[in-house]
C-alpha cells in the first residue's frame, strides 16, 4: 500500500478493542465497570461508531490490562519496512484528543505527538524505556520524587519501571514521546 492509501480514513480501533476484550473473556458490562465508561459507549467504540478521547482510551486500556499505545498499534496492520504518517492523517481518537500516533502498527517503537494543554492527573508506569522531547512550549515531569521543568528543545529519558506524570506548562506546547514497545521477538 502506498502512503496515500489511507487518506482520510482513521484506523479501525474498534476491532482491536473487541479482540482484546474477548481474549480476556470479558463482557462489555465488565469492561464498563472496570473503566467507568458506559457499556453503550464501549459498544459504539467497538463498532467504530465513536472515537474516544485519549483519557477514555487510557481508561479503556487500563480496564483491558494493556496500554492505549498498544490498542492504537493493534488497530492498524502495516505492511513493509517503510511507512509514512502524513501531518494531516486522522487518528482513531476523538478530534479534540490532542494526541496523534506517529508510528502505525505493531512496531518496535511507539511514538506519540501531544499538542496543547495536557494535565498531570494520571500516573504512568511503562515496562520499557521512554524519551520525551519538547518541540514547542514547556512541560513539567514528576518522576522519582523530583520535578523536571522542560522547555523547547529539552529531552527527558526515563528507564522502564519509573512512575511518572507530566503536564504542559505553556500554551502551544508540543511534546513527542518515543518508547520501546516491548514487542516479543523484536
Amino acid at each position: 500500500m502506498t502512503d496515500e492509501g489511507r487518506a482520510g480514513q482513521p484506523p479501525r480501533l474498534g476491532g482491536a478493542v473487541r479482540r482484546r476484550r474477548r481474549s480476556l473473556d470479558l463482557t462489555l458490562a465488565a469492561v464498563a465497570g472496570r473503566s467507568g465508561l458506559s457499556a453503550p459507549f464501549l459498544s459504539q467504540i467497538e463498532n467504530d461508531r465513536a472515537r474516544p478521547s485519549m483519557r477514555s482510551l487510557q481508561r479503556l486500556a487500563d480496564a483491558l490490562a494493556t496500554t492505549a499505545v498498544e490498542l492504537l498499534a493493534a488497530a492498524e496492520s502495516v505492511d513493509g519496512a517503510v511507512d509514512v504518517v502524513r501531518a494531516g492523517a486522522t487518528a482513531p481518537l476523538a478530534p479534540d484528543a490532542r494526541v496523534r500516533p506517529l508510528v502505525r502498527g505493531d512496531r518496535e517503537l511507539h511514538a506519540l505527538e501531544f499538542t496543547g494543554e495536557q494535565s498531570a492527573d494520571r500516573e504512568f508506569l511503562h515496562g520499557h524505556d521512554e524519551l520525551m522531547y519538547v518541540a514547542d512550549g514547556g512541560a513539567e515531569v514528576r518522576a522519582e520524587g523530583h520535578t523536571y521543568r522542560l522547555t523547547a528543545g529539552d529531552t527527558l529519558y526515563l528507564t522502564g519501571g519509573v512512575r511518572h506524570r507530566w503536564r504542559s506548562t505553556l500554551p502551544g506546547t508540543r511534546v513527542l514521546i518515543v518508547a520501546a514497545s516491548g514487542r516479543k521477538g523484536a
